[in-house]
This record gives C-alpha cells, sequence and structure tokens, in this order.
C-alpha cells in the first residue's frame, strides 16, 4: 500500500495539513517563495491576539484612524479620521472584510508605528520558524521582497489556531460591517464558508501578482476518534496562485474533501496514557512515562489502520533526571509495506527526579557492569 495522491490541482502551489495529527498529506512546491497578498493578515492578526492575551489592549478600548490608514488603497473597511473605532470591529474589518485600513490601524495601535510593527511581525515570523518569509506591510500589498511559502503559511495558520482557539470564531463571520460604511462592503470573501457547514475559515488573499490565494480549515467530525470536540478532525488548506475567486473555493474543497475521504484519522494512544514506560537509571522512580499528554492520533491511507506498525525511537540508556514536558524519543508508525507514515514526538509525561547519592552510585555501578 503507498500513499494516496492528491487530486489534480488548479494552482500555483498548495499544502494540505492535518492538524490533529500534525501530518502534511499533500503538497505541491510547498517551499516556493510566493507573493502571500492578504494572507499577509494572518501574521498582523497573531500580533493583535498576542498583544490581547498579554493585556496590552483590550476589545473594547479604541484605536484612532490615522491618514495613513484612510488612504489605504485595495479592499478597505471605509473608516476614516473622523473615528475612533473600537479594537474588536477593527479586527472584524481586517478578518472579514480583508480591510487594508483596519490593518494599517490595527498595525500602529498595537506597534505604534507600521514599521514597527513589521519588525514585529519578522520577529515573530523567526520564532514559529517561518524561515522563508519576509514581511514588508501589514496589510499585503505588492512590494519587492515580501514574500512566503505555503509551508510557511500552514505553519502561521497552525499556531494561530492552537495559540489564540479564543479569537479564531472571527474568521467564520460571514457578514459584517462598520456602522457608518457601505452596506455592499460586508460580505467574507471565503465562499467557502457559505457552501461547506464544516469549514470555519480562515483567510483570502488576493492581487494582480499573487493570483487568488486562499488558506481554510474544516473541522468534521470522524467515526473512531470519539465523541463531540474529541471526535473532530481539522485540516487546514493553504491554496496559492488560483485565476479566481471561484477557483481557489472550488479547489480548495477539492482537498479538503479528498483529505477526508483518503485518509484515516486513527487513535494509537488515548489522551494522558503513556505510548511506552522504560526503565530510568539514578532517578526516584523506576521508569519514565513517554508520551504526548492529548494521545496520539494519526493519519494513514484509508482502510490501512488495522495494519500499522509501531516502533518506539528513544536513547539509551535512559539516565535521570526529567522534566515534564521534556522531549525524548518519538513513536514511528509505518504502514504494512514498511513505508513510514510519520514519526510523532514523545514528551516526558511525568518528572522523574533524580535519586539520592546511594542511588545514583548504585545505578552507576549497575550500568558499568551491563
Amino acid at each position: 500500500m503507498q500513499m494516496p495522491q492528491p487530486p489534480e490541482v488548479a494552482a500555483r502551489a498548495y499544502l494540505l495539513m492535518d492538524v490533529t495529527t500534525g501530518q502534511v498529506l499533500a503538497a505541491k512546491d510547498p517551499d516556493e517563495p510566493v507573493e502571500p497578498a492578504s494572507l499577509t493578515k494572518l501574521m498582523s492578526a497573531y500580533l493583535v491576539f498576542d498583544a490581547l492575551r498579554a493585556g496590552k489592549i483590550s476589545l473594547t478600548q479604541t484605536f484612532p484612524v490615522s491618514e495613513r490608514a484612510w488612504k489605504m488603497p485595495g479592499s478597505r473597511m471605509f473608516i476614516d479620521p473622523k473615528m475612533q473605532v473600537p479594537v474588536e470591529d477593527l479586527i472584524k474589518g481586517m478578518v472579514v472584510q480583508s480591510g487594508n485600513d483596519a490593518t494599517v490601524a490595527l498595525a500602529e495601535g498595537v506597534g505604534g508605528s507600521v514599521e514597527r510593527f513589521v519588525q514585529m511581525m519578522n520577529d515573530q515570523a523567526q520564532v514559529l520558524g517561518m524561515t522563508r518569509s519576509s514581511f514588508r506591510n501589514p496589510e499585503g500589498l505588492t512590494v519587492a521582497g515580501h514574500v512566503t511559502t505555503a509551508r510557511d503559511l500552514a505553519t502561521l495558520a497552525n499556531r494561530l489556531m492552537r495559540d489564540f482557539p479564543q479569537y479564531v470564531s472571527y474568521y467564520a463571520i460571514q457578514r459584517y460591517r462598520y456602522p457608518g460604511t457601505p452596506a455592499a462592503n460586508d460580505m467574507n470573501r471565503n465562499l467557502l464558508l457559505f457552501r461547506d457547514p464544516s469549514v470555519d475559515g480562515l483567510k483570502t488573499g488576493h492581487t494582480n501578482a499573487a493570483g487568488y490565494c486562499l488558506v481554510a480549515t474544516a473541522r468534521r467530525q470522524v467515526p473512531g476518534l470519539g465523541e463531540g470536540a474529541a471526535g473532530e478532525r481539522r485540516l487546514l488548506s493553504v491554496l496559492l496562485g488560483a485565476t479566481s475567486e471561484n477557483v481557489r473555493a472550488a479547489e480548495t474543497q477539492k482537498l479538503l474533501n479528498w483529505g477526508y475521504t483518503a485518509f484515516d484519522a486513527v487513535r494509537l494512544i488515548p489522551a494522558g496514557e503513556p505510548v511506552v514506560s522504560p526503565r530510568v537509571w539514578k532517578g526516584k522512580a523506576a521508569v519514565v512515562k513517554l508520551g504526548r499528554p492529548e494521545g496520539v492520533v494519526v493519519s494513514v491511507p484509508a482502510g490501512e489502520g488495522a495494519r500499522l506498525k509501531t516502533e518506539v525511537v528513544r536513547p539509551e540508556p535512559l539516565v535521570a533526571p526529567f522534566t515534564r514536558g521534556q522531549a525524548l524519543g518519538s513513536l514511528r508508525v509505518s504502514l504494512s509495506s514498511g513505508a513510514v507514515v510519520t514519526e510523532v514526538p514523545l514528551t516526558v509525561l511525568e518528572t522523574v527526579e533524580e535519586s539520592g547519592v546511594v542511588g545514583r552510585a548504585w545505578d552507576a555501578i549497575r550500568l558499568w557492569i551491563q
């Protein structure tokens, strides 16, 4: 059994990730530098949400609208310098309407200036491991050197959802406009929000240079994972350089549907349970429990779940101390054919302290004899 082949996708580049398992299911040119257009606003939103979480700003406080924000070309929320706009409305203007004016107002409010905010964007990109991204503005208008990749955008979107679950619901809003602005400007450009009830985000982008782009995410209940939220499987699609609004939506839908049907999600280890509990030397406990707090779920080709082979890869010997959350080894999951599906990093589930002098000395002798 080989890995499923993805469908033909009419786009310059794409990447499909299973957020539940962390696996990339399919990709085309995922590391090619591309212009991100308004997908840039995912990074701007990350910094705004971070400022909210840190208590530096609040949803109810208002930001002024500078001349610079008011005069921004492209997609707009249609705010002007006479207004003091609440942060929450600016977020909705940035997310739902893709407002360049709203984004600049937020950048100035959070960073003090657009230039300082752009520096924060690039600093955050490095922290997240977005090594092929370089930002020149917060809104995504075409500027030389303003580039990213499908893989970097997947990393960003994944972290945005994981780090700020309390704010992700903004991306599912279908219609929004600020009082006193044009009613015709209220529709979210992510057409999948209107076509597929499992889609709840994230962001569209378009410039002449970038083409039509879409980062979309869906969550669907799947058999075998459990009830409620535990039984949901989330996929994330990054599609870049389509030829129209309709094409980017249709091709993204095709990718998401393929991901759900071509792969099964299999829960190998329940949440909190160890994958393995190997012997520890020089520790107060005899073993160390290795696993993942959320358990282990993997994506495998449909129908292959019952024939998986697993192998724990870890250092030997294991000498205490070990702290909870410390990375230690991995679980390699293979198909019956021997093809490796994924390698899941394992962490220490319970701290193991170093034993006393006598215990350490005794184990040192036993290790030496071994």
